[in-house]
């Protein structure tokens, strides 16, 4: 009842868009050590063929118990072009639209804080909370972009091109390319083994 419709338009592009963001979730989480809470981001669609509002990937990495300045938050704006053979460049889209995350990352915080009260998790709740107050509790804030790409996709002349002087963290700014072949039906075929595996 959550997934996007595998055929009808926008269904397949709201896939591709939900793949993008959790392929990076799972990058950030499991290869460069952050704790990303997801799971409300997806559960709670009210309409399956419509992005999720919010920061695209939020992840937290605390240092010893949470209110070190050394403490991360990575934002990430995730793009994705899964089918085509015109290629555009996605990841400069991401790092334009990553400027958004500024005003979205207090609503994306206040959000997952609530879904975890909600759950009765304090602690979790607790753990996010940590990054709601800059000023008293400082942070790094990191921001990220990233772009999921079918290899018809990936014009590396095009991307090479990608700027981020105009971003508002530029310092700070991570970027992420993914490509690969078949993409779009990798992600089919995960939702289909996902819709059926109870």
């Amino acid at each position: 009842m959550k997934f996007p419709d595998a055929k009808c338009p926008p269904g397949p592009s709201i896939r591709a868009g939900d793949f993008a963001e959790i392929l990076i979730a799972d990058y950030a989480e499991h290869k460069l050590g952050y704790w990303c809470p997801r799971q409300f981001r997806y559960d709670m669609k009210w309409s399956r063929n419509e992005s999720t509002k919010g920061c695209d990937v939020i992840g937290f990495r605390c240092m010893d118990g949470g209110n070190n300045p050394d403490d991360e938050m990575f934002v990430f704006e995730a793009k994705a072009a899964l089918t085509g053979t015109n290629p555009v460049n996605r990841l400069q889209d991401a790092v334009n639209d990553s400027a958004k995350d500024l005003l979205r990352e207090a609503t994306t915080l206040n959000a997952l804080k609530q879904r975890f009260l909600e759950r009765g998790d304090i602690e979790s709740a607790k753990r996010v909370q940590r990054y709601q107050n800059m000023s008293d509790r400082p942070f790094r804030r990191i921001s990220g972009a990233a772009a999921v790409l079918v290899n018809e996709m990936a014009d590396s002349d095009l991307i090479a091109k990608t700027t981020i002087q105009a971003h508002h963290n530029p310092g700070m700014l991570k970027l992420i390319l993914v490509k690969g072949s078949a993409l779009m039906s990798l992600a089919h075929t995960l939702y289909e083994l996902a819709a059926n595996e109870a």
